[in-house]
């Protein structure tokens, strides 16, 4: 990946969706002097079968900010869209050209928005509308005719987007330093990984990431990486 940036936005649509892998990456750039944001679209009420969203949504919220915490992120904003029903669309380009202004960085970040992983299981809408904004977005946010109505002055300053989660990455960050904490910062999210699965938390989340950045390795000259598809602008 790229190292000759200062400011990067981390677009996604849920609590959880940048700790499974992104965050390792997160934590070597942020010991390096880098500056990242986290902008969640929802709060993920919706995540967990067992807890009603008035009671789910501000407990996801808490657990993300201390995951940040991990992996050096201080500022993680919330855009309240309703988890599970996110609609691409203007509303949502406003929303999210209104935050690259604001933050203006070199690099902006989201999660695979095609219809699978890995050819075979299914990816959910909120994804997938998610990513696709985030595209269309960092354009919009360059163009002064688009929005008007947005305060802040426009920004033609992104240099890359980059796409984690995808089937055919073309970039990696080598995250020998930043693992562990990867593994800390999803492991924030106990109350949700619980929901989830009977595994042991800190099992889940060891095994998950050690394992991910183990697979990706393997075409990265054998160092264990998160992996990325960079679209330069």
């Amino acid at each position: 990946m790229p190292d000759d940036w200062r400011r990067a936005l981390a677009i996604v649509a849920h609590p959880d969706d940048l700790e499974y892998g992104c965050a390792s990456a997160v934590a070597v750039w942020t010991d390096g002097g880098r500056d990242v944001t986290y902008l969640m679209v929802t709060r993920g009420e919706a995540g967990i079968d067992t807890l009603e969203p008035a009671k789910a949504g501000p407990l996801r919220e808490r657990e993300e900010r201390a995951s940040a915490a991990v992996a050096g992120v201080t500022q993680v904003e919330f855009l309240d869209h309703a988890d599970g029903v996110i609609e691409y669309g203007v509303a949502l380009r406003r929303d999210l050209a209104a935050a690259v202004r604001r933050h203006r960085p070199e690099l902006v970040i989201t999660l695979n928005f095609d219809e699978t992983w890995g050819g075979t299981y299914w990816n959910t809408p909120d994804h997938r509308a998610v990513g696709r904004a985030v595209m269309d977005a960092v354009g919009d946010a360059g163009n002064r005719w688009i929005f008007p109505e947005i305060a802040a002055e426009p920004w033609n300053g992104v240099r890359w987007i980059a796409v984690m989660g995808t089937d055919a990455p073309t970039h990696a960050v080598d995250v020998t330093t930043g693992l562990e904490r990867g593994v800390r910062s999803l492991l924030e999210h106990r109350a949700y990984i619980e929901a989830l699965t009977d595994t042991d938390p800190e099992t889940y989340a060891r095994d998950l990431i050690e394992g991910y950045t183990r697979e990706q390795a393997g075409r990265f000259a054998g160092r264990p990486a998160v992996t990325f598809r960079l679209y330069p602008r």
